[in-house]
């Protein structure tokens, strides 16, 4: 039987500790100073754009529509599927033009792209720079809110002081998931913020798995087994069982981010790095976190 990762390792994690802190400080660090100094893209949901309903007779080509918006030089533009696909949904970024020459010269190109496909146009709706700033604080509430709730359910199941080390590795892969999109410009959205929150998840259902094995080993350990040895034999009891979780969901966003489309690539795309990080974190950061607290407590 072919086995990734062969029982009964016996890495030395803790040992590394110092080095898992100075890596992850360091890029932390620079994500937190290229957010404080770049800033984000932020997309049409947080700094406002006209929104364009329209459906069609038969279901159009979304290549299509966006080589033609690109033609338009109306500014980023998001494209996608509305219900079914003949319906279209256009989101186009703040602009100086008026709402209705926005919308009047998109119609007609349509109208010129698609000239056997007749279509209606269902709604015209402009998303201010107010409605933006109160998507960016509930945005903000969102993830502050997953974060509190986290914090309690681990410090109710296990200790808190083992919640300590879940919100820190939460924070890390947040962190620097969002410096990457700093890093890169892409651009934030809503669905950006459904994969951090997925995110958040994701790290903390792989961190739990580790403290369960923690709590479980300190039960059954009826020696003087320090807890640094506790530590490494339960990281390295489920270190297959993450790997393996690991790898499988990377394929699976993988092929979302190759070939889901421009729709859902930037979402995609959050989620490998925050599944990569998270797996790391799980392994060098919250555990490890723990422990530190645990010898200073000592």
């Amino acid at each position: 039987m072919f086995e990734l990762i062969k029982q009964g390792t016996k890495i030395d994690f803790m040992s590394m500790t110092r080095i898992f802190f100075i890596i992850s400080g360091l890029v932390v660090i620079f994500s937190v100073g290229t957010i404080a100094t770049k800033g984000f893209n932020f997309g049409i949901d947080f700094a406002g754009g006209t929104i364009i309903q329209m459906k069609f007779e038969s279901a159009p080509d979304l290549d299509d529509i966006r080589s033609t918006m690109d033609k338009l030089n109306i500014g980023e533009v998001v494209i996608q599927n509305f219900g079914s696909d003949h319906e279209v949904l256009i989101r186009v970024e703040k602009t100086e033009r008026d709402l209705n020459t926005v919308a009047n010269t998109i119609k007609s190109s349509m109208t010129d792209t698609f000239p056997d496909n007749k279509f209606i146009v269902e709604r015209v709706e402009q998303v201010g720079p107010q409605v933006g700033a109160d998507l960016k604080n509930k945005a903000t509430y969102a993830v502050i809110y997953a974060l509190i709730g986290v914090l309690i359910y681990v410090a109710i199941r296990f200790q808190f002081i083992f919640s300590l080390g879940a919100i820190m590795a939460i924070a890390h892969d947040v962190i620097i998931t969002l410096g990457i999109f700093s890093i890169t410009g892409k651009e934030i959205s809503l669905t950006i913020i459904a994969a951090v929150l997925t995110i958040v998840g994701y790290s903390l259902n792989d961190t739990i798995v580790v403290f369960d094995r923690i709590r479980e080993n300190m039960k059954e350990d009826k020696t003087e087994m320090k807890f640094k040895d506790i530590i490494n034999k339960s990281l390295n009891e489920t270190l297959s069982r993450t790997v393996l979780t690991s790898l499988t969901t990377l394929l699976a966003v993988g092929a979302l981010y190759v070939f889901g489309g421009a729709v859902i690539h930037s979402f995609a795309f959050a989620l490998l790095i925050g599944v990569a990080i998270g797996t790391y974190s799980s392994i060098g950061i919250a555990s490890a976190f723990v422990y530190m607290l645990t010898k200073k407590k000592a």
